[in-house]
């Protein structure tokens, strides 16, 4: 190996750097966490837009490795996500729609699909997507917990959406909701509003 002037080898030089550079960020991390939120908010917004470019740069990679790869099941369902990410909903029914296409039955791409239709104004082909999940994989939780959800806000079949969560809680006793509320209290809640009606 090479040594610099001092008789440190620029192996254990960049290593330096990269440990001096990433105790930086961990200190500004921990840093962050007690400063006022304005303040928290501010650079998380200014992180933005390199997330946002990141993403964009993903898409336009993607898009051309479909191209490319037309029968590439792995580029169109990463494709199908970036634009989920991106709120692009009708560029994501497509992409996982050609996904399906390919190798029909995956769940996971089943419930994203659904996602999708349902952010689009499509509440009932969300359903039928959720339901496509659940005959192939029983019990999917996040196609259960996605029925429930388009069923009590969308359509307004609270029953149909307890009998969604129910079934879920019997899978998974501690399933929860992306925001944490567990879905046992959703069931309550909405429980207690079907008695009301």
């Amino acid at each position: 190996m090479a040594e610099s002037g001092n008789g440190v080898s620029k192996q254990t030089l960049y290593i330096c750097i990269t440990a001096s550079l990433l105790a930086g960020f961990l200190l500004g991390i921990f840093y962050s966490d007690r400063t006022p939120q304005t303040v928290r908010q501010t650079v998380q917004q200014s992180m933005e837009p390199s997330k946002q470019e990141q993403l964009l740069q993903a898409i336009a990679s993607l898009e051309l490795a479909v191209k490319e790869n037309p029968n590439s099941v792995e580029a169109w369902t990463r494709l199908g996500n970036a634009y989920y990410d991106t709120d692009q909903e009708k560029k994501a029914i497509e992409a996982y729609s050609r996904s399906l296409a390919i190798v029909p039955g995956n769940p996971s791409v089943l419930t994203d699909l659904g996602v999708m239709y349902r952010h689009s104004g499509q509440p009932d082909k969300a359903v039928e997507t959720f339901n496509q999940a659940l005959v192939v994989s029983p019990g999917f939780e996040q196609a259960l917990y996605n029925k429930g959800i388009v069923m009590y806000y969308d359509l307004g079949k609270i029953g149909e959406a307890l009998k969604a969560w129910k079934e879920l809680l019997l899978i998974n006793p501690d399933a929860r909701g992306p925001d944490g509320t567990p879905v046992s209290d959703m069931v309550d809640k909405s429980a207690a509003f079907q008695e009301k009606k």
